[in-house]
C-alpha cells in the first residue's frame, strides 16, 4: 500500500479508502491514479488479512440441499454474480439433502466467520440455523422454515399453479395429472401441491388428481392413461425432477408424445424444446432470485431492521407443442 501511495503521489489513507468500501469519498482524479498505480505495480489485497483486521471477510456462505439440480445452480450464479459486484465471494455448501451433512456445514460455515448466510435446504437442523441467525443475517430461497424469522425469495406457487391450470383448460384439456416429488416436508412441494387440488375443486369441469415420483407412478401413470374421464388429458410436472421421470416412463409406457396427453412443466430446463414438439413450461426467473436473495442479505448487513419479507416472482409460460389446443 506503501508503494502505490508513493507511485500515486496519494496518501496512504486514500489507498486504503480505494480498495475498502470508502471509494466514494475520493475525487475522480485521485482513485483513476490510485488505479494507474495498482495497475502498473500488480498489486493485489489480501482479503483474508484485511478481513481479520477489520473484523469483516467479505465472505457469503450459501447453504443448498442439491448442488446437482438445476435450479440450485441457476439460482446460485445469480448470487455469485451479485456477490462480485458489491465486492463479496461465495462459499457454497452442498447438503445433498443429509441432515448430518447440513450440520457440518453449518459448523463450518460459523468458523468460516461468513458475514450472511443464504438457505435453500429443509432446515432440519433449526436451532443451530436460531443460533446462526442471531450472530449474522440470513435469507431464504424457494423453501420455507418453519420457526425461522427470515426474509423469503421464491416463486409465486399459487399463482404459477393457477397459470398452468388456466392454460391446460383454455386448450381444451379437462382430465389433469399432478406429478409430484415426493412430498418431504418441503414447503414448495406442499403449496403446489395444496392450490392445485383448491383450484381444480373450484372447477367442476375438470378432474384433477395428484400423484408422487415413487416407485408406484409407472403404475399410476398407466391408469391415468387408460380411465375414462371428462376429456382429453395431460399432465402438470410440479418440477424439472418429475418432468424429467415423468418423460421417461411415457416414453417406456408406449405413449406418442403428445398427442395421446398433453404435458405442462414448472420450471425450464435446456432439453424440454428436444423433447417431441416441445415441452410446455413455466419458467422462474432463477437468475433474478438469486440476485434479489444477495440484496436483502446486503440491506441487513447495512443495518435493515424492517421485519422479514416475502419477494415471490411470477413464473413466464413459454407454449411449446405439448400443449397444443384440442377440441
Amino acid at each position: 500500500m506503501n508503494d502505490v501511495a508513493d507511485l500515486a503521489g496519494v496518501s496512504k489513507a486514500s489507498v486504503s479508502r480505494f480498495i475498502g468500501d470508502d471509494r466514494q469519498l475520493l475525487s475522480d482524479a485521485i482513485a483513476l491514479r490510485i488505479e494507474q498505480a495498482i495497475e502498473t505495480l500488480g498489486y493485489r489485497p489480501n482479503q483474508m488479512a484485511r478481513g481479520l483486521k477489520r473484523g469483516r471477510t467479505r465472505l457469503i456462505g450459501m447453504l443448498v440441499a442439491d448442488i446437482r439440480n438445476p435450479y440450485s445452480i441457476a439460482v446460485m450464479h445469480g448470487v455469485e454474480t451479485a456477490c462480485r459486484r458489491h465486492g463479496y465471494s461465495l462459499v457454497v455448501c452442498n447438503t445433498d439433502r443429509d441432515d448430518e451433512q447440513e450440520r457440518l456445514h453449518l459448523a463450518a460455515l460459523r468458523s468460516y466467520n461468513i458475514e450472511g448466510l443464504i438457505v435453500n435446504t429443509l432446515g432440519h437442523h433449526l436451532d443451530e440455523l436460531r443460533d446462526l441467525h442471531r450472530e449474522l443475517p440470513m435469507v431464504l430461497v424457494d423453501r420455507r422454515v418453519d420457526q425461522l424469522d427470515s426474509d423469503l425469495v421464491g416463486l409465486n406457487n399459487s399463482a404459477a399453479v393457477q397459470q398452468a391450470i388456466d392454460h391446460l383448460e383454455s386448450c381444451g384439456y379437462r382430465d389433469i395429472l399432478l406429478v409430484s416429488e415426493q412430498q418431504d416436508g418441503t414447503s414448495t412441494r406442499l403449496e403446489r401441491t395444496e392450490a392445485f387440488t383448491r383450484l381444480m375443486e373450484q372447477r367442476p369441469r375438470l378432474r384433477g388428481q395428484v400423484t408422487q415420483t415413487d416407485e408406484q407412478l409407472a403404475d399410476n401413470l398407466r391408469s391415468f392413461l387408460a380411465a375414462p374421464g371428462p376429456g382429453p388429458k395431460a399432465l402438470f410436472t410440479a418440477n424439472g425432477v418429475a418432468t424429467l421421470t415423468s418423460t421417461r416412463l411415457l416414453r417406456e409406457l408406449g405413449c406418442d408424445l403428445f398427442d395421446d396427453i398433453g404435458l405442462i412443466a414448472l420450471d425450464e430446463l435446456d432439453w424440454y424444446p428436444l423433447v417431441g414438439s416441445g415441452i410446455t413450461s413455466l419458467a422462474q426467473p432463477t437468475h433474478d432470485i438469486g440476485i434479489t436473495a444477495f440484496e436483502c442479505l446486503l440491506n441487513r448487513l447495512r443495518g435493515d431492521q424492517a421485519p422479514s419479507r416475502l419477494f415471490d416472482f411470477p413464473a413466464k409460460l413459454i407454449v411449446r407443442g405439448s400443449t397444443r389446443p384440442r377440441s
